[in-house]
């Protein structure tokens, strides 16, 4: 099944109204400062507006000063980072493919970060080892892929695709069979880590991660003329001058290095490169000089939001599940959207 995201050369020649564009920033922007509103005051204990204010500039209880400084803060930092680098990968992604089901994991990356984490568990590796793990398994499945899917000097979309799906299964299988034959400490430590949570991510994680997801954030904002060029098709893009090789590789690698970064830091978090750039492309169109900075926020916006939701009830849950149980319905609207709305 595919749905296309390819804009005509009339649509990223008409940018649309700037009116549209700041409404849209506006509420993106209105919404995300709620969320860390609401984020560094609601938990287990409720901080008031001028508690969160006495305790940010480092006065009144110690106690406030540490569920700031070491719980709240580095954990919302961590929701912001890996949900506007799930946001932003799944455009490039949906992007340079041209396909609307295109999502960071797509190429294996979940896959090959799952399998890494789950053999450094079992190894007893210590806790600052899993991050570096997860990313270079998720780097090195999808070196994989990309060789797979290269034929001379040409790029294969479809190869691409089919061999992600090969490596997820096969990486899928032997990590279930590692799980079936580990101790239950471990496997309840694997087991939290494969589906996807922020519980417990401190400043260690920020400090390691963050700065490597804001550079390649910045990179791929950068990418929206390649992206806009690729979209249009490879007749066009080549006639246009462009290395259909060289954009699509250059491309995928941003985007895994910004998928990569945010499942070593948060596990396996799902739909939030899916559906993002959906209901962005809803709010500002086509052009990827748009989607791309508004799929960052809008990624920020959503992880951080569901982040909130996993830790308001009476037992916390993986935000990984929340984004799941919330994007699924999220998503067949905006299937069922584009069967009857045309677009």
């Amino acid at each position: 099944m595919t749905i296309t995201t390819r804009p005509s050369p009339q649509a990223l020649t008409r940018p649309p109204s700037s009116q549209r564009v700041a409404l849209a920033a506006s509420v993106l922007l209105l919404g995300l400062l709620t969320i860390v509103f609401l984020s560094l005051t609601h938990g287990s204990v409720a901080l008031t507006g001028a508690e969160l204010l006495a305790a940010a500039l480092r006065q009144g209880s110690d106690i406030h000063h540490t569920i700031l400084w070491d719980l709240r803060l580095p954990r919302l930092l961590a929701a912001l980072l890996v949900g506007a680098a799930l946001g932003l990968s799944g455009a490039l992604l949906q992007g340079m493919l041209r396909n609307g089901l295109a999502s960071p994991f797509l190429l294996g990356i979940s896959a090959g970060a799952g399998l890494m984490v789950v053999l450094m568990i079992g190894l007893n590796l210590v806790q600052l080892w899993v991050p570096l793990g997860a990313w270079l398994g998720a780097v090195v499945t999808t070196l994989l892929v990309y060789l797979l899917a290269r034929t001379g000097t040409t790029l294969s979309i479809e190869r691409l695709i089919l061999g992600g799906v090969a490596f997820s299964s096969l990486f899928g299988a032997v990590q279930s069979l590692l799980l079936l034959n580990s101790p239950d400490g471990q496997f309840q430590a694997a087991l939290n880590w494969l589906i996807g949570s922020l519980n417990g991510r401190g400043w260690a994680e920020v400090t390691l991660v963050g700065p490597g997801l804001v550079v390649a954030a910045i990179a791929g904002c950068l990418l929206a003329r390649q992206v806009n060029v690729l979209c249009l098709g490879d007749d066009l893009a080549t006639g246009l001058g462009t290395s259909l090789l060289r954009s699509r590789c250059l491309i995928g690698g941003v985007a895994t290095l910004l998928a990569a970064g945010a499942v070593s830091m948060a596990g396996l978090v799902g739909f939030v490169g899916l559906i993002v750039p959906h209901g962005v492309r809803l709010l500002v169109g086509t052009d990827y000089r748009l989607v791309l900075p508004f799929s960052t926020l809008g990624g920020a916006l959503v992880l951080a939001g569901a982040d909130l939701l996993a830790r308001t009830g009476p037992v916390e849950l993986p935000v990984g599940a929340v984004t799941a149980l919330l994007g699924a319905p999220v998503f067949i609207a905006l299937l069922y959207r584009r069967r009857f709305g045309g677009r």
